[in-house]
């Protein structure tokens, strides 16, 4: 799975490389910085897609292999050729190709997909907007310079801001469906729900900010990953003290 994330990376890198030298946040990148040929960079790109499915499917199942090259091809071919430079929606349709692996990962170790790999999804996939609308919000000149059509430069801040704190919202909901389905335990309960309501106190500043202002922006998209770390690493850690307490 992670072989087939660094495929996905490579070859995004290699189709965008052009509007990466026009932004600051990546115009330090291999292909941009002609420290990798382009050509090289699909190259190396398409080799790993390939050998991450055959290496899931003959280490693990058919499924899961279906759904890693499913991704890849999402994140590629849908999101970076297609969404990314068409339209604003851009990172809500091509958020799902990020939101995928839990699925992946579900499918390599049960050879199922359940309801609960996709409440994981839909935690990732509502996760996206707001986090990368946050960073757009303070990066608007870089995606505007680019040609990227990001939502504060189709809709303006106004829209934008709404849209992240109804995200938000949604998100939060999301996250605590973990302890309503029951694989999520009280600890779990307990962090989603206290980082579930710093991440709606950023948003809210982020919706009452001045305009042009960043610095709410820049808080909140760091705030962002924090909370997405914090319910994976909780559900996680709630899972192996269970393993070991029935050791």
């Amino acid at each position: 799975i992670a072989v087939g994330a660094g495929a996905s990376g490579a070859l995004n890198m290699w189709w965008d490389a052009d509007i990466d030298a026009e932004m600051a946040r990546t115009a330090g990148r291999p292909i941009p910085q002609g420290h990798v040929p382009a050509p090289e960079a699909a190259g190396f790109g398409l080799i790993l897609s390939g050998l991450s499915v055959a290496l899931l499917a003959l280490a693990s199942n058919y499924m899961a292999a279906f759904w890693l090259a499913f991704t890849i091809f999402f994140y590629v071919v849908v999101y970076s050729m297609w969404l990314k430079r068409s339209t604003p929606q851009n990172i809500v349709i091509g958020g799902a190709a990020g939101a995928l692996p839990p699925v992946v990962a579900w499918a390599a170790v049960t050879g199922t997909a359940p309801v609960e790999a996709w409440i994981l999804f839909a935690i990732i996939f509502l996760w996206t907007p707001p986090h990368f609308w946050a960073l757009a919000l303070y990066r608007e000149s870089d995606y505007a310079r680019a040609g990227v059509p990001m939502m504060p430069n189709v809709a303006g801040e106004a829209s934008t801001k709404k849209q992240i704190f109804a995200y938000a919202v949604l998100l939060v909901l999301a996250g605590l469906a973990p302890f309503a389905a029951g694989f999520g335990g009280y600890a779990y309960l307990s962090i989603s729900s206290a980082f579930g309501a710093g991440l709606l106190m950023m948003a809210w500043r982020v919706l009452k900010s001045a305009p042009r202002a960043k610095e709410e922006a820049k808080q909140l998209f760091a705030f962002s990953i924090l909370y997405l770390f914090a319910l994976f690493a909780a559900l996680l850690a709630e899972d192996i003290w269970t393993l070991y307490a029935r050791a």
